[in-house]
């Protein structure tokens, strides 16, 4: 996989794990303390696998310790179904092994809350309620479900929340209250993510078993769901859909350097630039004339509505026993 060079910025946001230890050990030249990090290909899909293990590495990383893995897949911006189909059964299996982990008690749970993040007004914060229209949905058909099939199918609810700029109501105060009263054994969070690489729109997803913060992509902070603050583990699974404009100009100018064979001089100017300083100058120049604008391709309503069919067919599967990974066509409209 082509090695991108990626340098932190304090105003500039990604919820990527992967991201993160690519700039880490791009800057110090080695592996990060406390951070494993494992990885494998097969059929255009690349999964890694990043652990953070200590307090230092949550430090250096700015993530809470737990597993992060990331799923790419860079055919998925060509909507070809079958590469959606097996991204889904891959998907649908990181989904089953993290459920199964000592988080859980290596019991896998009975019964779902999936929370569908983020703004059904904004397409490209959408997806967590798209994903949430198309879930199979069952805890109020559980008593109805003939006794044969009870095995089959486990309880499953699920809400879209709405942001806090349309309810007035902070999104950690709503799932709180729901689970108090109806007591899911986990609770599964999708949200549209910020990444630093706009090569990572819609062709990444990232699972991680350290809860999520909404809204934390783009810079704002709210209550965090997570284990902590719900008193039940929380698995969130989330998509790049933006990236920031200091970010476009970044991946340009390495695009123009990568380019500029017959022009040495400037080449090896802007190749001098590939530090710190050059994203620092970027971000000065952009923000001063374009502010905090953060940017999504222009077929994101498409992306987002073959994303969702994705994640909500893969959580089907993953969730209830009758549903086989041979079914998941079922779920890619």
């Amino acid at each position: 996989m082509k090695q991108r060079f990626v340098h932190f910025s304090k105003g500039v946001f990604s919820d990527l794990a992967v991201e993160s230890t690519e700039l880490l050990r791009a800057e110090a030249e080695r592996e990060i303390p406390g951070v494993r990090v494992t990885e494998e290909s097969k059929d255009g899909i690349h999964v890694t696998r990043v652990t953070v293990l200590t307090p230092e590495a949550e430090r250096l990383m700015q993530k809470p310790a737990g597993n992060y893995i990331t799923i790419e897949a860079p055919g998925l911006r060509k909507r070809n179904r079958d590469l959606q189909q097996q991204v889904g059964e891959v998907l649908a299996s990181e989904v089953s092994a993290l459920l199964r982990d000592q988080k859980f008690g290596f019991r896998f749970p009975e019964s779902f809350l999936v929370v569908g993040l983020g703004n059904w007004r904004a397409t490209a914060d959408s997806l967590g309620p798209k994903v949430i229209s198309r879930l199979l949905v069952t805890r109020h058909l559980k008593q109805y479900v003939p006794s044969e099939l009870t095995n089959q199918l486990r309880s499953v609810s699920a809400i879209a929340p709405g942001v806090l700029g349309l309810t007035g109501i902070e999104t950690g105060e709503i799932i709180r209250g729901i689970v108090e009263k109806t007591g899911p054994q986990a609770i599964v969070a999708i949200d549209s993510l910020s990444a630093r690489s706009v090569d990572r729109i819609i062709t990444t997803v990232q699972l991680a078993d350290t809860g999520i913060h909404p809204g934390s992509g783009v810079g704002n902070k709210r209550v965090g769901l997570t284990f902590e603050t719900l008193g039940v583990p929380v698995i969130a699974i989330g998509v790049p859909t933006v990236v920031h404009a200091v970010t476009i100009a970044d991946n340009t100018l390495e695009a123009v350097a990568e380019r500029l064979e017959m022009h040495k001089e400037l080449r090896e100017a802007l190749e001098a630039l590939q530090t710190e300083d050059r994203r620092h100058i970027i971000e000065e120049a952009v923000t001063e004339r374009l502010g905090d604008l953060v940017v999504t391709p222009k077929e994101i309503d498409n992306y987002i509505s073959d994303m969702a069919q994705l994640i909500a067919g893969a959580l089907n599967v993953a969730f209830h026993p009758g549903i086989d990974t041979s079914e998941f066509t079922k779920y890619i409209e």
